[in-house]
């Protein structure tokens, strides 16, 4: 059986066959069987399980408080929404060394029913990307939508709108059957409900250089890779204004987008500076997936696992062309001779082959994809090493701390997924053949929770 779950499972293993175990984040595996076992709900937090809750939120405010001052918009019983926190952070400004220990705990808004672009306005959001795949969308045999882009009385006229119709919870059930292969699975775009075409204005897509007409074309990490550099290059784009993605709940292709900006702007180190791999890990799990209401119990019933997507697809982002320090460095370069210095070099990347962190090549070679398309000459498929041992060990070390951080909250997910929630196997082979997931799993011992699990 071999897939991207093989090789997720061989990084996240690789300190157990060393011997060495990952640090985890405390209440991790708390925090993972709590979400694994019911799906969290505003006005449920009470009593034993409420107490759970609770620590959870309270450890959320306290890692968005390590950078950031921040105010609340209170949910108490789920007033605003059921399946939105209790308290739902508003990051001010990030916080000085003083101001660190005592962020504000302030009402904003106690109800905010009606006052969506109030609100909107209010958190300076210019750009709203819709990631549904229709204009509306029947639940309870009634026709609705979360959509500004079918307001007919146009009252979201002053934002910039982007149709980036993304496929839903349902389509990674066959990620799961492919046995965790993104390579290849491309959603089928001709289904009758699809009707929300891709929209984005030219302004925003000039400097990115990809074929947005193709996009129906695109496998799930080209088109979740693309979505995620539009995403970071409006963010780079205009500093004083934010930024709303959003899908028709909220909890399951939002926290998707949103968990790997975070994590993607935190490997950079442009936000949440001062949290380690395990905590910044802990904090987008609890807030963005469990506290926003992601249903992971019956998404695992169901095989649609894209909460585990998520986490995994981070060995696909890796590479500098989705830093935002990149960006902002090719901003500022000026114009230069023909010819190479050796900042140039410098700003040469490797092709990705693998990374100290993984068992060895066996593994590496499935875990690794090449963010340069094939035939393309980018300087991301250009391999140039600096003589001496020196300069060389320097070099690697300039270039591969975005890659080290985020294979780090990658191989601390997978540990603790693994030992909480479970590796379920796909079918067996029909030749009977054993795949690299079950031969990782024997060798280290990494068993799920239950006779169904690996």
């Amino acid at each position: 059986m071999a897939g991207a779950r093989a090789a997720a499972a061989a990084s996240a293993g690789s300190s157990a066959s060393s011997g060495t175990p990952q640090p985890q984040e405390p209440g991790l595996g708390e925090l993972l069987e709590e979400f694994s076992r019911t799906q969290y709900r505003a006005k449920d937090c009470s009593g034993t399980g409420g107490s759970k809750v609770e620590r959870i939120e309270k450890r959320c405010l306290e890692l968005f408080g390590r950078d950031y001052c921040y105010s609340v918009i209170q949910n108490v019983n789920g007033d605003i929404c059921g399946h939105y926190p209790q308290h739902i952070v508003f990051l001010e400004y990030e916080s000085s060394e003083k101001e660190k220990d005592t962020s504000s705990d302030t009402h904003l808004f106690d109800k905010v029913r009606g006052y969506d672009i109030k609100l909107l306005r209010y958190l300076s959001v210019k750009y709203i990307c819709d990631l549904m795949v229709e204009n509306k969308k029947v639940k309870f045999g009634m026709n609705v939508t979360s959509s500004e882009k079918v307001d007919k009385a146009q009252r979201y006229a002053d934002f910039t709108l982007l149709s980036i119709p993304y496929p839903g919870c349902e389509f990674f059930k066959e990620y799961k059957d492919r046995d965790y292969m993104a390579e290849g699975l491309i959603f089928n775009w001709k289904q009758d409900y699809v009707d929300a075409p891709l929209s984005i204005p030219d302004f925003l897509t000039c400097s990115l250089n990809i074929d947005w007409s193709q996009y129906q074309s695109w496998d799930l990490v080209q088109q979740t890779q693309n979505y995620l550099k539009l995403l970071l290059s409006i963010i780079n784009s205009d500093d004083d204004s934010g930024l709303l993605v959003h899908c028709i709940s909220g909890w399951d292709r939002t926290p998707l987008f949103i968990s790997l900006l975070r994590l993607s702007l935190w490997a950079d180190g442009l936000i949440h500076a001062s949290l380690k791999p395990a905590e910044i890990l802990y904090l987008t799990v609890a807030y963005d997936w469990f506290l926003f209401g992601h249903m992971l119990v019956d998404r695992l019933s169901k095989g649609e696992e894209i909460f585990f997507f998520c986490f995994n697809f981070l060995k696909h982002i890796i590479s500098e062309e989705f830093s935002a320090l990149k960006i902002q460095r090719r901003k500022s370069l000026p114009a230069r001779d023909a010819g190479f210095t050796v900042e140039d070099i410098c700003m040469l990347r490797r092709k990705d082959r693998g990374s100290t962190t993984s068992l060895g090549s066996d593994f590496s070679l499935v875990m690794e994809s090449s963010p340069g398309a094939a035939g393309s000459f980018t300087y991301e498929t250009v391999e140039l090493v600096p003589a001496g041992a020196q300069t060389q060990a320097a070099w690697l070390t300039a270039l591969s701390e975005r890659e080290t951080r985020l294979q780090e909250v990658r191989s601390a997910f997978l540990a603790a997924y693994s030992s909480t929630v479970g590796l379920r196997a796909a079918a067996p082979s029909p030749s009977g053949a054993i795949g690299l997931l079950e031969q990782f799993v024997r060798g280290v011992g990494l068993r799920g929770t239950s006779s169904s699990t690996l």
